[in-house]
């Protein structure tokens, strides 16, 4: 087996499971926190919110420096830090004496960020480049499976065993990942480079800034659109449904279209850009995702509202590997570390800012309005990115017209 096939199946089950365990927390964090003595509702929901929404923004602070870490020590050392790192602070989560040790320790695992940062850096760069798009995209999969599951096994272990047993789960499997990793990812590093390379200013040294950072702000309002509506999502189908029906269960069903969707699609629509080109792709994705956002705000009932999320999960599953296929084809090698870090940080940083946009936008001007807002905001997008990369490329030396 190649080396790139086995370094990609090590990094497909690590991220599985640290999708997992980031998923699986958010819905049983209140839960927990009751747990732990918090008995108001509104401390529960303050402190739920800031429990989990700390991560994102330390997160967004650290991808960056990790980025760096990997650009001067290696990929593989990254990758040891973080799948180690991550497996004791979410297993001390769950032996938490109160909240404050809990938020603690959620600021540890913002910090010890850059798993999936890295296991995207060592499918970039290593992957023989006829197979990028589409290692990128079953990359993908990974954390879309386990943003699918996650939820699922921590309402399980939370209903039949306790929600501290969920930590206990996460983090023996981020130690199975971390085993894993040491025993069979190879890295190809060579730290002359990097270190003599550290002596110049790094974003100088970064060609096509334009074009990078039309990538990064791509990257961002990709992450406010798919986080803008979650946090609404139950609210939508409740307002359907009349207070009747299955709420909940409906609910699950419209989050878990899209996420399936983007699994079936992701690897495919990597593999059409290696044959077509990345941007093609990602206009494509663009302008499709923006105008399936806006008939969701018609619908008369959840299946059809199921059916539209399907369908934008379809056209969203391209975006993330096809950004990142394009980032590694724009960036020098020695650079691909920090590049990266900064492309995640713009995504955590939209993951946060999504979700505030979302609340906002929904109580002052309802949850119909906010998806015609988001479509609006991904097909503005979509005219930018054609303008910003499009016709950048046509000015371009012929070498960078590879991206096309």
């Amino acid at each position: 087996m190649p080396i790139w096939k086995r370094n990609l199946y090590v990094c497909w089950f690590g991220m599985l499971v640290a999708s997992i365990g980031l998923s699986q927390i958010a819905p049983i964090l209140p839960i927990y926190i009751v747990q732990l003595g918090v008995s108001d509702p509104a401390s529960v929901a303050k402190l739920s919110g800031l429990a989990f929404g700390v991560t994102f923004i330390i997160s967004a602070i650290f991808s960056p420096i990790w980025g760096a870490a990997a650009d001067r020590y290696g990929i593989k050392p990254m990758i040891m830090r973080a799948s180690l790192g991550m497996a004791l602070v979410i297993g001390l989560m769950g032996f938490a004496p109160n909240v404050h040790v809990l938020i603690i320790l959620r600021l540890l695992q913002g910090a010890i960020t850059g798993y999936g940062t890295a296991c995207t850096m060592l499918i970039a760069t290593q992957t023989e480049k006829a197979h990028v798009g589409w290692a990128l995209g079953v990359l993908t999969t990974s954390q879309l499976s386990g943003s699918l599951i996650g939820p699922l096994i921590g309402g399980v272990l939370a209903d039949f065993f306790n929600v501290r047993m969920s930590f206990f789960l996460i983090g023996a499997l981020m130690f199975a990942s971390f085993i894993f990793s040491v025993a069979f990812i190879q890295d190809e590093f060579n730290r002359a480079e990097r270190v003599q390379h550290k002596l110049k200013d790094v974003w100088a040294a970064v060609p096509n800034k334009n074009l990078t950072v039309t990538l990064f702000v791509t990257f961002f309002i990709v992450a406010v659109a798919l986080y803008s509506v979650q946090p609404v999502l139950t609210i939508y189908v409740d307002q359907m449904l009349a207070g009747g029906g299955h709420v909940a269960l409906m609910s699950g069903v419209i989050f878990s279209a899209a996420g399936l969707a983007s699994i079936i699609s992701a690897p495919r629509l990597g593999r059409l850009g290696d044959r077509i080109g990345a941007k093609r792709v990602i206009l494509a994705a663009l302008l499709f995702g923006g105008m399936l956002f806006i008939p969701q705000a018609f619908v008369r009932n959840p299946w059809e509202l199921a059916g539209l999320r399907f369908l934008f999960g379809l056209a969203a599953g391209g975006l993330n590997p096809s950004i990142n296929a394009l980032l590694k084809k724009l960036t020098p090698e020695e650079l691909i570390g920090r590049v990266f870090g900064l492309n995640v940080a713009a995504a955590y940083l939209g993951t946060f800012c999504g979700a505030v946009f979302g609340g906002q936008v929904a109580a002052l001007c309802g949850v119909r309005n906010l998806f015609l807002m988001t479509g609006v905001l991904l097909l503005l997008n979509a005219v930018w990115f054609y303008w910003k990369f499009y016709r950048k490329q046509l000015s371009q030396p012929e070498h960078l017209n590879q991206t096309s």
